[in-house]
């Protein structure tokens, strides 16, 4: 199977980082929807960020239904996500968060880099920041309530996070500071010295 995108996405580097978890190998190719999308077109023509190619030529993409269909390869007792009910509403909830962190990174990260500075709107701009906060507020609220694990290993949920805060932090990174937010900076620094973290750095 065939992983197409750029590792600075952070929906790509989720679905690498699940992978390398679940013990699924993926050839991942560097196609990115900018500077190759022609190249890219004739994979995907929605040209969307991940792409999943798999060995039948079947495609799929967003990243949460490539994990949900990997999950369901790796077979029972290799999932990502807790059995138990309320850990898994938890999860979900700090996995729903961290995705919204980053599409509002995204969004002001195409703001202030794609569209002419003369017709950004400034209060739309201004929302999406307070957005960015609240999320990211929130989270490190969950994280008061209860610590993620370091132990070693890691689960959707924290590695969902991880991948949105370093993202954040690379493109807007004026927006969030580790002082404001320490529990999640913490937790980042520790999941970004695990090997899967490591083998997929952001290109």
């Amino acid at each position: 199977m065939k992983l197409i995108g750029m590792l600075d996405s952070p929906y790509v580097r989720r679905v690498a980082i699940s992978a390398k978890r679940l013990g699924i190998d993926l050839d991942h190719q560097s196609v990115s929807v900018f500077r190759h999308f022609e190249q890219f077109q004739q994979i995907n023509p929605v040209v969307k960020a991940p792409t999943l190619v798999l060995d039948d030529g079947e495609v799929l993409i967003d990243s949460t239904l490539i994990i949900d269909y990997l999950e369901a390869l790796a077979g029972p007792g290799n999932s990502l996500m807790p059995e138990d009910l309320n850990q898994r509403l938890r999860s979900l909830r700090l996995i729903g968060l961290a995705l919204a962190a980053c599409e509002k990174s995204v969004q002001l990260y195409y703001e202030r880099n794609l569209r002419p500075a003369e017709i950004q709107f400034e209060p739309w701009v201004e929302r999406v920041e307070g957005q960015l906060a609240a999320a990211y507020s929130a989270l490190e609220r969950e994280l008061e309530l209860q610590p993620l694990k370091t132990d070693g290993s890691i689960d959707q949920d924290g590695i969902t996070l991880a991948v949105a805060w370093s993202f954040t932090r690379l493109v807007v990174p004026d927006q969030v500071d580790a002082w404001q937010f320490p529990l999640i900076s913490a937790f980042t620094d520790y999941a970004e010295g695990l090997e899967a973290f490591v083998s997929t750095p952001i290109e």
